[in-house]
């Protein structure tokens, strides 16, 4: 019986004199592999960079929380207490909590002897990234902002061109009540919408110069993925009820946006994945028939085998043992291939994936590959273990 050592060396010897008859095999599986290896590696950070560019699919992540103001008592003040933002963020799945005022406050302001009417809402500094909300010059407000209850403002597009024209908006101030606001950044987002005439001022000054008219009793949260987003909402009333009173709470959820996202990338993953498919069936394909060629080939070499003492578990191990040889070579170049393709879309997406998921996702498409070459090449090896030995020495 031939050793495992001398079989893998035969194996190994005989894959690399066929190297040209193997080249379009090896080719496509390498082609299939590295494809394979790429969509499962760079799959979550995809996910990622999809879900944080969700303007043209309506913000399908975005859920938004606040009291119905037709319903509740006047009598009671309905707002998000501290508590109940810090449970939210909490919740597995959530990225971004932004607290907000509902209330809109319509403030007369006059620039160069023009009155103009601007909405004017008080918002924390999470709310750019909730709502996907670039500056277009200047700066948007943090943290820092809202804890001093400084005394400047965001404004849209729209009324930064109205109040300014052509000039620079940056640096200078403008009328808000009583009290004059600095203007640090001009803001833009396809989601902005009809946002983009208003004024922007953190939630906190709006608060304190405003008093119970204005309050934290508009959420906007932001999941982490479309995956996230029915666990999320199912578990918002609840996380509510255990920290305030919930009556007249309303969830506001894109369910149609959602769905159309969903089905958007199930259909382009079916795409990719049938097309992977279609590749790794076809190098299959070329070695069940490369190995079909070889025992045809070959039949008088395996007639000498048997005459000499060869059994025919020898000669089907030995080409078997071919078949896995060509298709982990193809397997290994496809690795390389994958790694190279991660790295590059990972430049694009400027998010890399970690070097264990990539490990993990190369050892199973190395196994998955040795596993094909050894369905694929069973037959042609079955085939020639079953050759009669002088019936395949005067085969011509």
């Amino acid at each position: 019986m031939i050793t495992v050592r001398d079989l893998i060396h035969i194996s190994v010897r005989q894959v690399f004199r066929q190297r040209r008859r193997s080249l379009g095999v090896v080719l496509a599986i390498a082609l299939g592999t590295a494809g394979l290896l790429a969509v499962m590696a760079m799959g979550d950070e995809v996910k990622k960079k999809l879900n944080h560019d969700l303007d043209l699919l309506g913000g399908a992540t975005l859920i938004k929380m606040g009291f119905d103001e037709e319903k509740h008592p006047g009598t009671r003040d309905k707002f998000f207490t501290d508590e109940t933002q810090e449970a939210l963020r909490a919740l597995q799945g959530v990225d971004v909590v932004s607290a907000a005022t509902e209330k809109i406050n319509w403030v007369p302001m006059f620039v160069n002897d023009k009155k103009y009417v601007v909405p004017v809402q008080g918002v924390d500094a999470g709310y750019w990234s909730a709502n996907s909300l670039e500056p277009v010059s200047g700066f948007l407000f943090d943290k820092s902002f809202v804890g001093k209850r400084a005394l400047v403002c965001v404004i849209g597009e729209e009324l930064a061109e109205s109040l300014f024209g052509e000039e620079n908006a940056l640096g200078n101030y403008i009328h808000i009540g009583k009290e004059m606001y600095k203007v640090l950044g001009v803001v833009g987002g396809l989601q902005i919408g009809q946002r983009k005439s208003y004024a922007f001022v953190p939630l906190t000054t709006a608060i304190d110069r405003s008093g119970k008219d204005y309050r934290s009793d508009r959420i906007y949260l932001r999941c982490k993925t479309w995956d996230d987003v029915k666990p999320v909402a199912d578990a918002l009333l609840a996380t509510v009820k255990a920290h305030q009173s919930a009556d007249y709470l309303v969830i506001e959820v894109s369910w149609e946006q959602l769905h159309r996202l969903v089905l958007i990338v199930w259909w382009v993953q079916l795409f990719i994945f049938v097309s992977i498919g279609a590749t790794l069936t076809l190098g299959g394909f070329g070695i069940w028939n490369g190995m079909m060629s070889s025992v045809i080939a070959r039949t008088r070499e395996i007639g000498l085998k048997k005459a000499m003492g060869a059994e025919g578990r020898d000669i089907k191990s030995q080409f078997l043992c071919e078949a896995f040889c060509l298709s982990l070579s193809a397997a290994i170049l496809g690795v390389v291939l994958g790694y190279w393709v991660v790295e590059f879309t990972s430049h694009f997406l400027g998010s890399t994936p970690s070097r264990d998921v990539f490990m993990n996702y190369a050892g199973m498409s190395i196994v998955f590959s040795g596993l094909l070459g050894l369905v694929t090449g069973y037959y042609p090896a079955l085939r020639a273990s079953r050759l009669d030995a002088v019936t395949a020495i005067r085969f011509e």
